[in-house]
């Protein structure tokens, strides 16, 4: 794989190419490459321009403390360690995305903004990064119910035709996503460690050779486990779905920690499934905001109704309007009563586009709503084979012929 003089510069900037020793300088976090990120392009400078051996002239306005000038300097001069380490990755049938790839994980960079990794290392097929699906994670020591249960979800999403996202490590991340390849539905995997070699392993390979899977990682793709590693990625798990399920979590540690943070940031709805365990902190989770998962079987599940897309604000004037104006498409119609915000925005999109595409623009701007809201009901739409994407330019179209009303739920 050839990388662009760009890539390089940020892997340079932003990388270990090996274990990290004491003395080693160490790259920028995902924090201070934003902040320098930022400088470089208000100052209309591109990474690729710091290779060019005029570093002083580049960053002769530049002042941060805690990334001088001399450190970026040492970043920038690991250009043999970077390309003994490429030409190994590669291989090994691993890539690179940045920020500015077209299949870098458009959710990552909207929830995250500047905070979104500046590399991810992976191997896979990239275009699960971009389909939103459902966050399963849980604890690593659980009992054999729980991962029982997690198995059964991982088939579920893959029966009902949604992404499963985890975090690969051994107990109901490993289990759920294996449950999932195993019935052939599409994984996106967010390692803390270890990557290379999990490219590599039995239990995946065969899936990231159909191209029902995709693992990355924001970290050295030979890195071992590490726990603030493993803290720090559960975001990236969360800020890629659509909506989230805990299995099991203790009232410390990973699962712990990343649902909470998920709370308390408002990424995505957290569902949590109900326990005996009675030291497990699943009712914590629940009392801080998540929400009870029903007390039925996995296999029994509709995961359309754990999704976060479930329209805007319900005290807002526009939800007001919305509703207003749903409860009068009800009133004249046989649409039943249950019909959420999600069901109305096929139905006008149904109308729609039926017989001429449309650009996410222009449906923004017929349905007032937010252009972000937009997209996670598109790709909503698309999971459920409502609607059609088409290219240049990008557009919508609904696939069918325009139907009965009620033939659309």
């Amino acid at each position: 794989m050839t990388i662009s003089p760009q890539t390089q510069a940020i892997l340079l900037l932003t990388s270990h190419f090996s274990k990290p020793t004491e003395n080693e300088v160490k790259p920028l976090t995902p924090k201070e490459w934003g902040r320098f990120a930022i400088w470089l392009k208000q100052q209309e400078v591109n990474p690729d321009q710091l290779l060019t051996g005029k570093l002083p002239d580049w960053l002769a306005t530049w002042k941060d403390q805690d990334i001088p000038l001399d450190r970026i300097e040492q970043l920038l001069n690991r250009g043999s360690a970077l390309a003994f380490a490429m030409e190994k990755w590669t291989r090994a049938g691993l890539w690179v995305l940045t920020r500015t790839d077209e299949t870098y994980p458009i959710y990552l960079k909207q929830r995250l903004k500047s905070d979104s990794p500046a590399i991810l290392f992976g191997c896979g097929n990239q275009k699960l990064l971009n389909q939103g699906g459902i966050a399963v994670v849980g604890s690593r020591h659980t009992s054999e119910e729980d991962l029982a249960y997690s198995r059964r979800l991982g088939q579920t999403a893959a029966e009902q035709g949604y992404t499963l996202i985890s975090g690969g490590a051994r107990g109901v991340d490993e289990t759920a996503m294996l449950g999932t390849l195993t019935h052939e539905g599409t994984v996106v995997g967010v390692l803390a460690d270890s990557l290379l070699r999990a490219c590599c392993s039995a239990n995946y390979r065969p899936s990231l050779m159909n191209n029902n899977l995709v693992l990355i990682s924001p970290f050295y793709p030979e890195a071992g486990f590490n726990v603030g590693n493993a803290m720090f990625r559960n975001k990236y798990i969360y800020c890629l779905s659509d909506s989230s399920v805990v299995i099991h979590s203790d009232k410390k540690g990973g699962t712990w920690t990343g649902a909470l943070e998920n709370l308390k940031k408002g990424w995505v709805r957290l569902w949590v499934k109900p326990t005996q365990d009675l030291l497990a902190g699943n009712a914590d989770l629940v009392q801080a905001g998540g929400q009870w998962l029903a007390e039925t079987e996995a296999s029994q599940l509709e995961l359309r109704h754990l999704l976060t897309t479930t329209g805007p604000d319900l005290d807002s004037p526009q939800a007001a309007e919305l509703s207003e104006t749903l409860n009068s498409v009800i009133n004249s119609s046989n649409i039943p009563l249950e019909l959420d915000f999600y069901e109305f925005f096929l139905l006008k999109i149904q109308t729609l586009c039926h017989s001429q595409a449309k650009t996410a623009e222009e449906l923004a701007k017929q349905l007032n709503i937010k252009k972000s809201q937009l997209e996670s009901w598109l790709k909503r739409a698309m999971v459920d084979k409502k609607i059609q994407k088409l290219s240049k330019p990008v557009s919508y179209r609904w696939k069918t012929v325009l139907p009965e009303q009620k033939s659309i739920f």
